[in-house]
């Protein structure tokens, strides 16, 4: 492989697991579990960082009409439901078990283009979306220790990551870039997330939180912020230089590298049930990205 071409990747999977870890820190090390202000916070600096690259002229931005803003807000609403229900399950779960039920996202989006669209599926595909299906239903019924909200949260996350996936693919609005897009979905997730942040109770409940003493909180949220938006820059400089299954090779050694990483960074206790589990899981992805690549060669 042409070095040249594997840095954006490269990029990616050092924002990808950077911006994992810090989310995992500040949510489940330092028990930040106030979604709508940690999330509020990461989508208004990306937001803020995103409009002033844009006007320096670091990234491409054009203006758009208000009729395109308002076409995506279903995927905005997605978008704040994915970010929000991650956050929670994330807060809960260990890594591997989060990308484990993530994974059923593929599952949900395949099965939405099947029904909708009357595509067909290949043996291939099929067996690897069962075996991401079982082996994420296996690992939550062998590991109830996390309780039932953690995997709630998981799958609210990984339908609406699958419908978003489906909506994107079917959006009218193609004269959006996914920068625009983006821009869209943090202005949205501010608004709703400032009206959730009382009603949600986050706003005084985060009173108690020791922030005066943590500096280390501080440091995570910075560091949380900051690696969100540059996974967003490394994401669309991916799309925008390989095919779909190229970047879905790059997210999948993302993930690979995340969970492995994070088995020695934070506690966490893996049987032989659960290792098979995962495992199986991540064979089940690799197969799903050869099925595609059959499918576009």
């Amino acid at each position: 492989m042409n070095l040249a071409r594997a840095i954006p990747g490269l990029l990616f999977c050092i924002f990808f697991v950077g911006s994992c870890f810090t989310n995992k820190y500040v949510l489940s090390v330092l028990k930040f579990t106030y979604p709508t202000l940690f999330q509020g916070w990461q989508t208004c600096t990306g937001a803020l960082l995103l409009w002033v690259t844009g006007k320096l002229g670091w990234v491409e931005i054009k203006g758009f009409p208000r009729s395109a803003a308002v076409s995506w807000l279903p995927g905005s609403v997605l978008f704040l439901g994915n970010i929000y229900g991650g956050s929670r399950a994330l807060s809960i779960l260990p890594i591997p078990f989060f990308f484990v039920l993530q994974n059923v996202s593929e599952v949900v989006f395949s099965l939405l283009v099947r029904f909708t669209q009357k595509e067909r599926s290949s043996w291939m595909k099929t067996f690897s979306e069962n075996l991401m299906l079982m082996s994420a239903i296996t690992l939550a019924l062998q590991n109830r220790q996390f309780g039932l909200n953690g995997y709630v949260w998981a799958v609210i996350h990984f339908c609406c990551v699958g419908l978003y996936k489906v909506f994107q693919r079917n959006s009218k609005s193609s004269h959006l870039s996914d920068l625009e897009q983006q821009l869209i979905n943090y202005v949205v997730s501010i608004l709703l997330l400032a009206t959730a942040a009382h009603p949600t109770g986050d706003l005084f409940g985060a009173l108690d939180f020791p922030f005066r003493r943590s500096y280390k909180f501080y440091s995570g949220c910075f560091a949380s912020a900051i690696l969100g938006f540059f996974l967003a820059l490394a994401s669309v400089k991916l799309k925008s230089g390989l095919s779909l299954v190229h970047c879905a090779v790059w997210l999948f050694l993302a993930k690979i590298l995340a969970s492995g990483l994070s088995i020695f960074i934070f506690s966490t206790e893996i049987g032989p049930v659960t290792l098979c589990c995962i495992l199986t899981n991540h064979v089940g992805e690799a197969l799903s990205i050869h099925a595609n690549r059959l499918l576009e060669s």
